[in-house]
């Protein structure tokens, strides 16, 4: 009887125990959920980048605008302004508008007439400004028109301030503090000879 001879040895044997597959089942659904958590940061760090990058791009708009309306000399030497042109329509109209007439002190922190515009998802600006915000916008572009106090003739401080939603919370206290996905841009437009 051969088959009575055969000793079972559990050394020899092939496979593996229970406790062996509950432990690589235990890693294997810590690794996947800690990949998992790992894939949603990723996702929603590479969403704040596009919409801060996305919302530079509307501020950088806004400046290229402000910066390219009249502010300089007359061939005589005497003082040139734009104070009329209309920056919160697009496109920016003759007269009717603000130009770069010295703001407010809170136009970055409120909605201001004639220093805010809003925008649509694809940055195509909405209505002609104003305090009251159109249905679909998604982004609201502010800006600021001080005179540098040094040199208040002849130089010009230039701030826009592009957000996502109205209510920014205690941001729009104080300094205006730039959140995530929101631009905010400083620069100094100097009067030059025509």
């Amino acid at each position: 009887m051969a088959l009575a001879k055969y000793k079972f040895n559990n050394s020899d044997s092939a496979g593996f125990s229970l406790v062996e597959v509950m432990v690589a089942a235990t890693i294997l659904a810590v690794a996947l959920t800690s990949l998992a958590q790992l894939f949603a940061m990723a996702t929603r760090s590479n969403s704040i980048a596009r919409n801060g990058t996305f919302t530079q791009i509307l501020a950088e708009q806004k400046m290229e605008q402000l910066r390219s309306l009249t502010w300089g000399f007359d061939t005589l030497g005497l003082p040139v302004s734009d104070t009329t042109t209309d920056t919160a329509k697009s496109p920016m109209g003759v007269s009717g508008g603000t130009g770069l007439a010295p703001s407010p002190s809170n136009t970055l922190q409120t909605v201001t007439d004639g220093y805010v515009d809003y925008l649509d998802a694809q940055g195509d600006v909405l209505g002609d400004g104003g305090t009251v915000v159109p249905d679909n916008t998604a982004y609201i572009r502010r800006w600021f028109v001080e005179p540098l106090p040094t040199n208040p003739n002849n130089t010009l401080i230039l701030q826009v301030l592009v957000t996502r939603r109205a209510d920014r919370g205690l941001s729009d206290a104080g300094s205006v503090r730039r959140l995530p996905e929101e631009a905010r841009l400083i620069t100094v437009k100097t009067r030059k000879a025509q």
